[in-house]
């Protein structure tokens, strides 16, 4: 009996916790704890409801970034008038960006909340936006469009969203050389192979080369960062042309 106490005891001040420092960074109350909680679970505790249904925040990030893409869109539009659908897209893609995503999560220590039996150290960076998404999609069942749509435009519009600043801002380099590269009917290529060297992580080298000749190289932990980092110093090679891009 007393094992069960302690348990029940336990548990409670956990989730005494969470709520007070889930209402810090909401700064509003929670009205059911239980979408919050599911926002905050990884998939790693393996935990199922009475049906067998996985309980973790992969739902609610699916549900959050059709919010989030749903307000920013929005925005754009009236903020923009005589933006085409062209723009308004490359625009929003710029705001709800991975990266921009990540850092949203950061700002908020979202990290700090999570449970899961894999340490935080080991996390790659993707699950500070994964978090950040979850944890709009929890607020919009929680308390609905309009309640998210103020919490968008205070945590996510108003500090971060300045359509100037965005306008040149390069969300992934590989995409805009393709671009430039097919508008301009170059041929490239992306030679990637395997460079472990003495590293313990495995790591990958490209070369990047345009109409068969090599403009840029480069080395990192997985493919897609080494593509991307040898599109960066092409970008920066071929700046003046490719900058129309933007």
């Amino acid at each position: 009996m007393k094992k069960i106490r302690n348990i029940l005891n336990s548990r409670f001040k956990r989730n005494g916790n969470f709520f007070i420092q889930l209402t810090k960074i909401l700064e509003f109350k929670p009205k059911n704890i239980k979408f919050y909680k599911t926002a905050f679970t990884h998939r790693s505790m393996n935990i199922k409801d009475s049906k067998g249904n996985a309980i973790n925040y992969e739902r609610l990030e699916f549900l959050g970034d059709a919010t989030l893409s749903a307000v920013i869109a929005s925005h754009l539009y009236l903020e923009v008038p005589s933006g085409d659908e062209g723009y308004l897209t490359k625009m929003r893609s710029k705001i709800v960006s991975r990266e921009h995503l990540n850092e949203l999560g950061k700002d908020l220590n979202l990290i700090d909340l999570v449970e899961s039996k894999i340490p935080p150290g080991q996390f790659g960076d993707n699950i500070h936006g994964n978090i950040f998404e979850a944890l709009i999609g929890a607020i919009f069942l929680d308390k609905g469009y309009k309640f998210c749509e103020k919490f968008i435009y205070k945590r996510v519009i108003t500090p971060y969203v300045d359509i100037e600043t965005l306008e040149g801002k390069v969300i992934s380099y590989k995409s805009l050389l393709i671009e430039w590269c097919q508008k301009e009917k170059k041929t490239f290529k992306y030679n990637v192979y395997e460079d472990t060297g003495n590293d313990e992580i495995r790591h990958f080298s490209v070369k990047l080369s345009i109409n068969e000749k090599i403009v840029a190289k480069a080395r990192a932990t997985s493919k897609k960062k080494a593509e991307e980092k040898a599109s960066k110093r092409a970008f920066f090679a071929f700046q003046s042309k490719m900058s129309k891009m933007l």
